[in-house]
């Protein structure tokens, strides 16, 4: 049966930012298809946790810092997944933060900062993943891109270059992985009602301009991405490699 297809009954995940928001849907979407969750956050994400607990689903719950850690420290933290859980097979790499100032005016510790969670971190995690996968024959790895992976913005500079970086490595990475059984790709999240984006449904004019671009004419919610996750983690998609997809009610095409 094709719906067998999308099932992960045996797998196991570790999402990145999973203490809310969109990190916390795709934790308990993986978890409701049959994957066993970790979750890795700078704050234990007790919350996600007792969600996945509750489908019958094992946890496991690493709490680190991820614009401190270390490469070696990511790797290790991947390798407790493996011990904990005793494989791993797919990894969301969905942290991010964003900083909004002018141009002119940005700090560069807000640069940093921006870099080292939705870039630096996505490399060496998926580096450490990916080493387990060719060893056992195959996984999957899905990263979080943004609807600034494809345009510029305004007073996001340090998100809109991560943004685009994470595109590039998700082909990179891909153009490598797919013939050893790994499956990279992305998911472009269009504008979502969570706490990234309060400042900007705070402001009404700006709302407004935002919602008459999108033809589903309403924010997204991280229950519309679930399908995407689970398609990206499942077997369903063993044949797409290097895709960003964008799910944004139409905001690209209008």
């Amino acid at each position: 049966m094709v719906l067998d297809s999308f099932r992960l009954d045996g797998k196991v995940a570790l999402v990145t930012g999973s203490s809310r928001g969109l990190g916390q849907g795709a934790a308990v979407a993986l978890a409701e298809a049959g994957a066993d969750v970790a979750l890795l956050n700078r704050a234990r994400a007790q919350e996600t946790a007792e969600k996945i607990q509750a489908v019958g689903r094992r946890v496991h719950v690493i709490e680190q810092d991820l614009g401190a850690a270390t490469p070696q420290e990511l790797d290790e933290s991947v390798q407790s997944v493996v011990e904990a859980l005793g494989r791993i097979d797919i990894l969301v790499n969905n942290a991010g933060i964003i900083r909004r100032a002018p141009l002119l005016e940005h700090p560069s510790s807000d640069w940093d900062d921006v870099l080292a969670i939705n870039l630096d971190a996505v490399f060496h995690l998926s580096q450490a993943a990916a080493k387990r996968y060719v060893a056992q024959g195959g996984g999957k790895i899905i990263n979080i891109a943004s609807m600034l992976s494809f345009q510029g913005g305004i007073l996001v500079p340090g998100y809109a270059a991560s943004k685009h970086a994470v595109a590039g490595l998700t082909k990179s990475f891909a153009n490598e992985l797919a013939a050893r059984g790994v499956n990279v790709n992305a998911i472009a999240p269009g504008y979502m009602a969570t706490d990234n984006t309060a400042p900007i449904r705070s402001d009404e004019a700006r709302e407004k301009s935002i919602l008459d671009r999108i033809p589903a004419g309403r924010w997204g919610t991280a229950a519309d991405l679930h399908g995407a996750f689970v398609f990206l983690a499942s077997p369903a998609s063993d044949y797409l490699n290097g895709a960003i997809i964008p799910v944004d009610g139409g905001w690209l095409v209008r």
